[in-house]
């Protein structure tokens, strides 16, 4: 009896113990959770970190897009550097959110000026106090009969116009906005004005032709004065003569300037519907360019109508231009024979 008596006690010594030493390391980490609980982490990491002091422009940033729209540094043409400051994760952080505001507010720009897209404030009928939101919108959404393309971007940072901040910063505007999405859709859904200056920017001034030579019918007459508008120089030292035909273009309208006006009266003629015989000139008041009857008092009729008319208007204005371009050497030749003859 002693022995087990010994035995059993000590056993319950052993157990007593056990139990006591997990009772104190249980108050232990009670007692470090609390501590922990009590110490503000985001404190602890402003310990020697600098202020979250940072630039409102990308200027400030010394950064810019370059032209293949990626963000770079203006100096030593880098991409942009997350870690600028070696173990401060939070600094760095806060810094390149700074950035991306500022990277928000640019593409708004772009929208805005480039796309030529409209802020609308949501709701429609908000109040002064009321949180509002917006969507950007082309002039047309709600009155093409055809087609509208809506983009919705995902949640988080990103905003209107944006599919991906990061792809923004790091790689470049075309990958990380919707422009290029908007750019193609206005292509597509283009009115004639823009159309025209498009095929002229990717096509027409690219071919190697010295010599061209412009039909305009109707509305494209006013499509190709507005082309003249935004590509004056180009116009002029590319195309030799405009035929034409019915246009509905007003010069004053479209706020065309002295010297295009003074260029279309040389170089253009409108073969115009009227009773009159083919060629008769009509309307001598209006002196933005000849204007001169098609032969024929149906619209659709006067390119068909003046076929003939304007192909001799276009070789005319050829050899007219060859003579204008010859001129001038011959001259100075013929004026150097002439003195020496003479002596």
């Amino acid at each position: 009896m002693p022995i087990r008596a010994s035995i059993f006690l000590f056993c319950l010594v052993r157990i007593t113990m056990a139990q006591l030493l997990a009772q104190e390391e249980k108050e232990k980490t009670t007692a470090l959770k609390d501590l922990l609980s009590r110490i503000d982490l985001d404190e602890l990491m402003k310990k020697d970190e600098p202020p979250l002091n940072f630039p409102e422009t990308l200027d400030g940033f010394e950064l810019a897009f370059n032209e293949h729209g990626q963000l770079r540094h203006i100096h030593t043409g880098e991409p942009f550097v997350f870690n600028y400051k070696e173990d401060l994760h939070r600094w760095n952080q806060k810094r390149y959110e700074a950035l991306g505001e500022i990277i928000t507010k640019y593409v708004y720009e772009l929208l805005e000026n480039d796309c030529n897209l409209k802020k609308e404030i949501l709701p429609v009928d908000s109040t002064v106090d009321e949180p509002k939101s917006f969507i950007y919108m082309s002039e047309d959404a709600l009155t093409n009969p055809e087609k509208i393309m809506v983009l919705i971007q995902g949640s988080g940072v990103v905003r209107a116009g944006q599919w991906a901040r990061r792809l923004i910063i790091n790689e470049d505007l075309n990958s990380g906005t919707q422009i290029p999405f908007i750019n193609r859709a206005k292509e597509e859904n283009s009115t004639p004005e823009e159309h025209t200056l498009y095929v002229w920017d990717h096509f027409i001034s690219k071919s190697l032709a010295k010599n061209i030579f412009i039909v305009a019918h109707s509305y494209g007459g006013l499509s190709f004065v507005n082309l003249m508008i935004q590509r004056e120089a180009e116009v002029k030292n590319r195309i030799r003569a405009v035929a034409m035909t019915d246009s509905v273009h007003n010069v004053w309208h479209q706020e065309a300037n002295k010297s295009i006006r003074d260029w279309l009266r040389e170089h253009c003629c409108n073969w115009v519907s009227s009773p009159e015989p083919l060629d008769t000139l009509v309307d001598p008041m209006l002196n933005d360019c000849p204007r001169v009857s098609a032969g024929t008092e149906k619209h659709e009729l006067t390119s068909w109508k003046s076929f003939h008319s304007i192909f001799k208007f276009f070789r005319d204005a050829l050899k007219n231009h060859e003579d204008e371009s010859s001129s001038s050497p011959v001259t100075t030749r013929s004026s150097h024979r002439i003195k020496n003859e003479d002596l």
